[in-house]
């Protein structure tokens, strides 16, 4: 569904992505690894069309996207939802999954969109009428990944979602993410939670320097040695348990 060859970028002069390449396949929850400063946002950043790739490709659904506005790269079904839970706090929480739906001209499916967002986290309908400034943290990351949600997207790609969160509300919010993408949602999640993403997703990749330094599926990364020294702190969850 989305394949990232050789892709380099960055800010101003500065280099961050050194030639990455990935796949994302269709129905996968892929995760992507690595510490501060590796260039795990920058990556999202050139997929979203938030900064230009400077050279490689990516690939979404079979057409290239590199160097696409944003709004006309959710209008193909991939959406980013970022790091900083940022809802407008003078606007209620319904308001602000609805700017989620812009880009959808049915009534009819932005209403179905924001009864399937409710599903998932009931405690957001109860709040819809309630100013978002009003909201805890994990509130509003649910707002945040609710609006992602709200244009019906074939592909969602996550900045951190469990950053600053109690452990309870990560929980919960990984456990919505897994029953999402069952919903048939592709994910691409960028954490430094490494044990939980990778009890969470099917493949994972680490990024060091702004390469690739290690790949595999979910299950051999949380028994590579280079991986639970360095971000496991040496032991191995049991990956059924914990979802």
């Amino acid at each position: 569904m989305l394949d990232i060859k050789d892709l380099v970028s960055g800010y101003g002069s500065v280099r961050i992505l050194n030639g990455v390449s990935l796949k994302v396949e269709r129905g996968q929850i892929v995760a992507l690894l690595g510490g501060n400063g590796t260039g795990k946002s920058t990556l999202l950043k050139a997929v979203s069309g938030l900064i230009w790739p400077w050279s490689g490709s990516i690939t979404f659904d079979g057409k290239r996207i590199d160097g696409l506005r944003p709004d006309r790269i959710v209008r193909l079904g991939l959406v980013q939802v970022t790091q900083g839970k940022e809802a407008f706090p003078g606007m209620t929480v319904q308001e602000n999954l609805r700017l989620g739906a812009y880009a959808v001209r049915d009534r009819a499916k932005t209403a179905a969109a924001l009864e399937r967002v409710y599903g998932y986290f009931p405690v957001l309908k109860e709040k819809r009428h309630e100013l978002s400034g009003t909201l805890s943290g994990g509130q509003l990351q649910m707002v945040c990944v609710g609006r992602g949600l709200m244009s019906s997207p074939s592909m969602i790609m996550l900045d951190e979602p469990s950053a600053a969160l109690a452990p309870q509300v990560v929980l919960d919010i990984f456990r919505t993410i897994h029953r999402i993408a069952r919903d048939g949602m592709t994910v691409l999640i960028v954490e430094q939670n490494v044990r939980m993403a990778l009890l969470l997703a099917h493949y994972g990749y680490v990024l060091k320097d702004g390469v690739i330094e290690i790949e595999g599926s979910a299950e051999r990364l949380m028994h590579d040695d280079n991986v639970r020294l360095s971000y496991l702190g040496g032991t191995v969850a049991n990956r059924e348990a914990q979802l």
